[in-house]
């Protein structure tokens, strides 16, 4: 074949956008691969089954024609194609499917796979439920103990503001000695213990942070008529009675 002619229209006209050639050769190995996996499908040699199932769908769409002795039979009794089997037409119309077994599995093993599922997926669904139900008591255990160590460390900041004033009033009243060593706030040197003696005193304590707080209210209010809770001093018990809501925060609240 004659060069083609560079100054041509033909060749000037040609789209030469960068990455049109490789785009071109993909598409035309694309369009060669699947050409070919045509050709091998139609060359491929049928396997025995295949060939067996061809047969049977082919023979299975054809009507039963009168060389079929069953259907003759049939026709001798009065029976026209596509009527309803029975004497007075309620019977099927088409014949029962077949179904046939391809597998070398024995009979009931499809059941038996069917039940090993359900029985897996009831054990799964039972698992799931026991690890939820776990997580939502772990959940309110927490809860629980933020709950619990916030409303300890609240009594214990009240018991601290019921010791200090328990203090200052009984040093107004020149009471030089608490009535219990706990009534009052431990000096400055005493908080410099180390934490192993701390436990300790806590270990051996007679009273909770609860019953402490409980005792030095009750303190306050029958010698000093204080309520830690109001911060009022009243002038007396009747005062106290008579105007203070209770003696607890929640009778406060």
């Amino acid at each position: 074949e004659d060069e083609e002619d560079y100054m041509s229209d033909s060749f000037i006209k040609q789209d030469i956008r960068p990455g049109l050639p490789m785009v071109r050769r993909v598409r035309e190995a694309i369009q060669k691969e699947e050409k070919q996996k045509e050709a091998n499908e139609k060359n491929r040699q049928k396997s025995v089954k295949e060939e067996e199932k061809e047969r049977r769908e082919e023979v299975l769409r054809s009507a039963l024609g009168n060389e079929n002795r069953g259907f003759a039979l049939l026709q001798k009794m009065g029976y026209k194609s596509g009527q309803a089997l029975g004497k007075s037409g309620e019977g099927i119309v088409e014949p029962i499917p077949l179904n046939i077994k391809t597998g070398v599995s024995g009979l009931g093993h499809e059941e038996f796979k069917k039940r090993k599922a359900e029985e897996k997926l009831e054990s799964y669904r039972q698992k799931l439920h026991m690890k939820k139900k776990a997580n939502e008591q772990a959940a309110d255990q927490f809860r629980t103990r933020f709950k619990n160590k916030q409303e300890e460390r609240k009594m214990e900041g009240d018991l601290r503001k019921s010791q200090r004033a328990c203090q200052q009033l009984d040093m107004q009243k020149d009471i030089d000695v608490p009535k219990e060593i706990w009534y009052w706030i431990e000096p400055e040197e005493e908080e410099t213990k180390d934490e192993e003696e701390k436990e300790d005193e806590c270990a051996s304590s007679e009273f909770s942070v609860s019953e402490k707080l409980q005792l030095l209210t009750a303190y306050l209010r029958e010698e000093h008529f204080y309520c830690i809770w109001c911060g009022i001093t009243y002038e007396d018990a009747e005062d106290l009675s008579s105007n203070c809501p209770g003696d607890s925060a929640a009778d406060h609240d």
